[in-house]
């Protein structure tokens, strides 16, 4: 699997969905939904559904973080959702130094 590679000082758009399979699957949201990024350096931020702005729900079950790119290397994220849909789903990419043009 190859990794996305995005320059330095673009926002990623970081999506996740949740339903509850029954018969078909349902849009729903979890009781409690934490995203989570490491970037290069090590640092952690979390966001939580409902307390911090940056997690934004789009529709029922559809939630999505805009992360700006401010550090060269490998970002790891994760979405952990509890209660009415308990999933997790994980992901990264890359950061490059972009091009610069003089």
């Amino acid at each position: 699997m190859t990794t996305p590679a995005y320059d330095l000082g673009d926002t990623r758009r970081l999506s996740a969905a949740f339903t509850v399979a029954a018969n078909s699957p349902t849009a729903t949201d979890p009781t409690t939904l934490t995203f989570k990024m490491r970037e290069p350096d090590g640092t952690i931020t979390s966001y939580v559904k409902d307390t911090d702005s940056e997690l934004v729900a789009d529709s029922t079950g559809n939630f999505h973080v805009d992360w700006p790119i401010a550090q060269v290397g490998k970002h790891y994220y994760r979405w952990v959702g509890t209660g009415a849909a308990a999933e997790a789903d994980t992901g990264e990419f890359e950061a490059l130094p972009g091009n610069i043009v003089t």
